[in-house]
């Protein structure tokens, strides 16, 4: 789903470059160096990924590194690419979904089963940190009100009451192996077609408001949206792995891999809970609205990691 979200990103990064093409050329149209101390953070075109990006390099400069920032690049499709010629050192990625585009076939479930399996799928010209316990995944979520009534706690709770279930995702949702096919599969959580109800911000705003309001009895939503805890909301638990795990991680340049760099992110990565992004999208995405660079400077300096590690 997360891929959906990046691919539109994409898109609408290609057409704002189109647009400037009489102006600043393309940042990653060139690579950079691979060789040198110097780092460069990217990120994907999402306010998560922007203010990870900003821990990382807020980080990393107090490690004694001279950073620069290239951020909302947009897809894999365009970041990978980047990273792989030197236009970018490092960037925050999710294992699950990584693992995925590098290797089709994965058939991974369990955190450390993808850890093993991305480790083996990188190849020679990538490398990663150390994964956060913190993840940003898909998830079937009800409101308080519906877990209580019908006493839910996993999942698999949900599918006594199939017949009764209104749910709310991305139409793509219904046709994925980690939608519906596979909520029918791990956990007999059978949705009619007619009990499908697309909706098409990726567990935004409006998908929110549908499930608040009752308009759907359950919803698509990502483990870290502020929204969960805002409303009360309920993350039901997926014991099978329907959904695979995606550990925030930082995914660098194997030349650029040094153990001074990996100490940094390693730190960052040891803070990075789920409910440390959370808090961390609270501030950027929240009613407060603070800048990705300015949540990751305070967050920074909460936990520590403003001075160098060790």
């Amino acid at each position: 789903m997360r891929g959906a979200r990046i691919l539109a990103a994409a898109t609408a990064l290609a057409v704002a470059m189109a647009l400037s093409a009489c102006g600043d050329s393309d940042p990653l149209a060139t690579g950079g160096s691979c060789s040198g101390d110097g780092l460069t953070v990217g990120s994907a075109n999402f306010p998560e990924s922007e203010t990870i990006a900003e821990v990382y390099a807020e980080v990393l400069r107090a490690n004694g590194f001279s950073v620069d920032t290239k951020l909302g690049i947009g897809s894999r499709e365009a970041y990978l690419p980047a990273l792989r010629k030197c236009a970018i050192s490092v960037i925050p990625e999710y294992t699950g979904n990584l693992l995925q585009y590098l290797d089709k076939n994965a058939t991974a479930t369990s955190a450390a089963d993808v850890n093993s399996a991305l480790g083996k799928a990188l190849g020679s010209d990538l490398a990663i940190g150390t994964p956060a316990p913190g993840e940003d995944s898909d998830a079937v979520v009800v409101t308080r009100a519906t877990a209580q009534r019908w006493n839910l706690s996993t999942i698999a709770d949900l599918a006594a009451h199939s017949a009764e279930v209104k749910f709310g995702a991305p139409a793509e949702f219904q046709e994925r192996a980690g939608g519906l096919p596979g909520l029918k599969k791990n956990y007999n959580l059978d949705v009619a077609a007619g009990n499908f109800v697309p909706i098409t911000d990726g567990g935004g705003p409006a998908t929110v408001r549908a499930l608040v309001e009752g308009q759907v009895t359950a919803a698509d939503i990502f483990t870290t949206s502020p929204a969960i805890p805002q409303n009360d909301l309920v993350v039901l638990h997926d014991p099978k792995h329907n959904f695979p795990p995606q550990n925030v991680v930082p995914l660098l340049n194997a030349s650029k891999k040094s153990d001074k760099a990996l100490a940094a992110l390693n730190a960052v990565s040891a803070q990075l809970t789920t409910a440390e992004l959370i808090k961390l999208n609270e501030a950027v995405s929240g009613t407060g609205k603070t800048e990705p660079k300015a949540a990751a400077a305070a967050w920074v300096a909460a936990k520590g990691l403003n001075k160098p590690v060790g």
